[in-house]
């Protein structure tokens, strides 16, 4: 007998053989799924949005460990032989949160302006080939009241101006962000309810945490955001059932890290793990992504990071 099929089995074969489903759209179909599954209205179809690079993928966490110790090869300050300590997701994350308040700058966009983003994107096919680097370059309306233009791994567009009410979760557009908290347990809460009130007082139970993961791993995927919400982004997701370390990780420029990735449990199309994050081994500075993708039945190895992130006035403007 064959596996039932669900809604999140489509939601995952939208990648195939066509190219990575965006953000905004991804995102706004767990959202619309998830709000079906808790009220019988229907909601209405929100129109496709384009936008770089897939969240993570949505999983059941149960209730698996948030932090799952491995042992990693963390290099000495000397000339002396590397030296093997237990590091927990926690403690990776901590510090990556950590850092990210060191070198945070604030900004305060206006409305009329553009998040420009530049990422380097390498990908080799698995089978074996000549590997390929993208250089993309957005520039993204802070309000949605523009016509936005991105670029994913080459193919360049327009993206229309946000209709009216148009939901997306997690928000994209600046006036919303800032209105998400910084402490990264009421964050989780925030995510956890969407748009609207969220109930701070309704702690997070094991059925809550699939549509909070994607969320907060969307939120970390935008290359801008508001003082503090990075750092407490990744203390909220240092907090979600079934995030583990890997070692010996690198990122597109080849630089050895630290991966945190979500494993699922067993049965799930998540339980071979989601994209990994990879951060520098000793600071945990976050360096970039290691992911897999399928296209036209080839299956891609894929590293990404940011090269350059800032605010323009205007479309095609650099920092």
């Amino acid at each position: 007998m064959s596996e039932p099929r669900n809604e999140l089995h489509l939601l995952r074969e939208w990648d195939a053989d066509t190219p990575p489903l965006t953000d905004p759209a991804r995102a706004r179909a767990l959202f619309r799924l998830h709000q079906a599954m808790l009220t019988p209205t229907t909601l209405a179809p929100a129109p496709a949005a384009v936008r770089r690079r897939p969240v993570l993928r949505m999983a059941v966490a149960g209730v698996a460990a948030a932090a799952v110790a491995t042992s990693v090869v963390i290099a000495a300050n000397d000339d002396s032989s590397p030296r093997t300590q237990p590091v927990s997701a926690t403690t990776v994350l901590h510090g990556a949160a950590t850092e990210e308040r060191r070198l945070e700058r604030p900004i305060a966009p206006r409305d009329d302006q553009f998040i420009y983003t530049k990422e380097i994107i390498k990908e080799t096919p698995t089978g074996g080939g000549r590997t390929r680097t993208y250089v993309d370059e957005s520039w993204d309306s802070v309000d949605g009241s523009k016509r936005s233009y991105v670029s994913e791994l080459g193919q360049k567009q327009w993206v229309p101006v946000y209709p009216p009410n148009q939901t997306d979760w997690p928000p994209r557009r600046w006036p919303l962000l800032k209105q998400l908290p910084t402490d990264p347990g009421k964050l989780l809460i925030a995510l956890r309810d969407g748009p609207g009130k969220p109930d701070f007082n309704r702690p997070m139970k094991a059925a809550d945490w699939p549509i909070t993961q994607v969320f907060v791993s969307g939120l970390l995927r935008t290359s801008v955001l508001p003082r503090g919400l990075r750092s407490a982004a990744y203390e909220a997701l240092a907090a979600v059932p079934g995030i583990k370390v890997l070692p010996h990780q690198k990122d597109a420029d080849g630089r050895v890290g630290i991966g945190i990735q979500y494993v699922g449990p067993a049965g799930t199309p998540w339980a071979k793990g989601a994209p990994v994050l990879v951060f520098d081994a000793k600071t945990y500075r976050y360096l970039g992504m290691h992911d897999r993708r399928t296209a036209g039945g080839t299956t891609y190895e894929q590293w990404s990071y940011v090269a350059a992130s800032a605010v323009v006035d205007r479309v095609m403007q650099r920092p």
